[in-house]
C-alpha cells in the first residue's frame, strides 16, 4: 500500500481520529527515544573510555601544555602569559595558546579523542584564588594505554622544558609551587669550600640515595638530616644550590618563620614534598632558641606564630615524617639551637662552613682568572691571609667581580678586600 493510502486510511479510521492513534504513535515515539538514550548510555557504559584529571593534580598543567602542543587547529583558544629565561639570563615573554573550557577533537594514534575542559565558575582555589578546573578526555575503546601514553608522553615533555634547571619550590598552603624560575643548574665546582668538605658531603648524599635497601633491611627510617653551620656569606646556601645541581633534585625552600606555619601543616608539607627534592631550611635559629637560653633570658626570641619546637620535632623524624627524604638546615649561630634538634637521627652529619683559608682564596683566584699563573694565586692568597683571618666567600666574590678583567688591580687592591 503506498504511504498516501497509508495516511489517507487512518484519517478515516475512527478509532484514530478518537485519539488513541495519536497516544500509540506518541508511545512509540517515547519508547524509541528512551531505548536510543538506554543504547547510548550502555554504548559510552562498554564502547568507551573517559579519564578526568583535576586542576589539583600534579600532571593537570603537564596535559594543558600537551594539548596545546595537538590541538593546533582548535579555534576556541585561551592565552597563558609567562616569562622564558635565556642562558644569558636576559628574561623574554612567551605568550601559549591553549585550548578555552568547552569541547575540542584530536587525532591521535589513529584515534580521535574528545577534550573537554570545565571551569566551575562557583569554586575557586582559596590558596591562589583561581577557578576550580578539570580536564576529561574521551576516546573510543576500552583500552587504558592511550591515556598512559598520554600522561607520559605529557610528563616528558615538562622534563624537556625543565632539563638543565634546578625548579625551586615554595610552601602555597598545603602545598608545593614551583617559586621563580628554573635556575640553570650551578656547577659543583664553582662553590670553593674547605679541602675535603665538599666531596665529603656529596659521598655521603650519594650514598645514602644509592643505598634504600640497606636501610630498609634493617630497618632505619630511609632519611638523611644535614646542618651547615658558621659566619655569613661563607657559602652555605649556594653549596646546597649546586649540590641540587649535580644530584638533578629540586630545591623546596620553607621559613620556619613564616606565622602561618602551624604543626599540622609543617607535618603535612613534609610528606607531600616532591620526589627527588632537598628540603632546606634556612636559619633555623631565627625560629627557636635553645631552651638553655630561654632558661637563662625569659625575654628570649620564643619563635612567631603557631609552629611549636615539639612540632618542629614530630615533623623531622615522628612517625607521620615521609621516607627518602633530604633535609638540610643552615643556622649562622649553631649555640643557639637546642641539642634535641641536632642530635642523630634529625641531623646525621653537622659541617663547618667557615671563613676562607689560603687554600680556599687560592683555588677561587684559580677559578676566577684561569689564565693567570699559579704563583699569582699564591701571592693573593698569602696577602689576603696576612690581611685578615675572617674573609668570607661573599667578599672574595665581590672583589673578584669588581676586577673580573683586570687580575693585577685584584691582587694589588687585596687590602680594599679586606676594609
Amino acid at each position: 500500500m503506498p504511504f498516501s493510502d497509508f495516511v489517507s486510511a487512518l484519517k478515516d479510521n475512527p478509532y484514530f481520529g478518537a485519539g488513541f492513534g495519536l497516544v500509540g504513535v506518541g508511545t512509540a515515539l517515547a519508547l524509541a527515544r528512551k531505548g536510543a538514550q538506554l543504547g547510548l548510555v550502555a554504548f559510552r557504559r562498554h564502547c568507551m573510555i573517559t579519564l578526568e584529571v583535576p586542576s589539583k593534580d600534579k600532571s593537570y598543567h603537564w596535559l594543558l601544555s600537551w594539548i596545546s602542543h595537538h590541538a593546533k587547529h582548535t579555534q576556541h583558544l585561551s592565552v597563558e602569559t609567562s616569562y622564558l629565561q635565556h642562558e644569558s639570563g636576559r628574561i623574554s615573554t612567551k605568550f601559549d595558546f591553549i585550548p578555552s573550557p568547552g569541547n575540542h577533537f584530536i587525532w591521535y594514534k589513529r584515534k580521535w579523542i574528545r577534550i573537554e575542559r570545565n571551569r566551575e565558575k562557583q569554586m575557586i582555589d582559596l590558596h591562589t584564588g583561581t577557578p576550580w578546573e578539570s580536564v576529561t578526555f574521551t576516546a573510543i575503546g576500552s583500552n587504558r594505554e592511550v591515556f598512559f601514553n598520554i600522561l607520559q608522553e605529557a610528563k616528558e615533555l615538562a622534563l624537556r622544558q625543565q632539563e638543565g634547571k634546578t625548579v625551586m619550590y615554595t610552601a602555597m598552603g598545603a602545598e608545593w609551587r614551583p617559586f621563580g624560575f628554573p635556575r640553570r643548574r650551578r656547577p659543583l665546582t664553582s662553590v670553593v669550600l674547605e679541602k675535603g668538605v665538599s666531596e665529603r658531603i656529596v659521598q655521603d648524599v650519594k650514598e645514602f640515595t644509592g643505598n634504600p635497601k640497606w636501610y630498609i633491611d634493617r630497618g632505619i627510617p630511609y632519611r638523611r638530616g644535614y646542618l651547615l653551620y658558621g659566619p655569613p656569606g661563607c657559602g652555605k646556601s649556594s653549596f646546597i644550590t649546586a649540590l641540587a645541581g649535580e644530584l638533578e633534585y629540586s630545591i623546596c625552600l620553607l621559613s620556619l618563620s613564616d606565622r602561618s606555619l602551624s604543626d599540622d601543616r609543617l607535618n603535612h608539607l613534609l610528606s607531600v614534598a616532591p620526589q627527588q627534592s632537598i628540603i632546606l631550611l634556612e636559619d633555623v635559629d631565627a625560629a627557636f632558641v635553645s631552651r638553655d637560653l630561654a632558661a637563662e633570658n625569659p625575654s628570649a626570641y620564643q619563635g612567631m606564630g603557631r609552629l611549636t619546637f615539639s612540632g618542629l620535632l614530630n615533623a623531622l623524624d615522628g612517625v607521620a615524617s615521609s621516607e627518602a627524604r633530604i633535609v638540610f638546615m643552615t643556622t649562622n649561630y649553631v649555640d643557639r639551637l637546642d641539642s634535641a634538634l641536632v642530635r642523630p637521627g634529625r641531623v646525621d652529619l653537622k659541617q663547618y662552613v667557615g671563613y676562607c683559608s689560603e687554600w680556599q682564596l687560592r683555588r677561587m683566584f684559580q677559578r676566577f682568572y684561569p689564565d693567570q699563573p699559579a704563583a699569582a694565586a699564591e701571592e693573593f692568597a698569602k696577602q689576603a691571609v696576612s690581611a685578615s683571618d675572617q674573609i668570607s666567600a661573599a667578599q672574595v666574590q665581590g672583589h673578584f667581580m669588581l676586577y673580573k678583567a683586570d687580575p693585577d688591580a685584584a691582587l694589588k687592591n687585596v687590602q680594599a678586600l679586606i676594609s
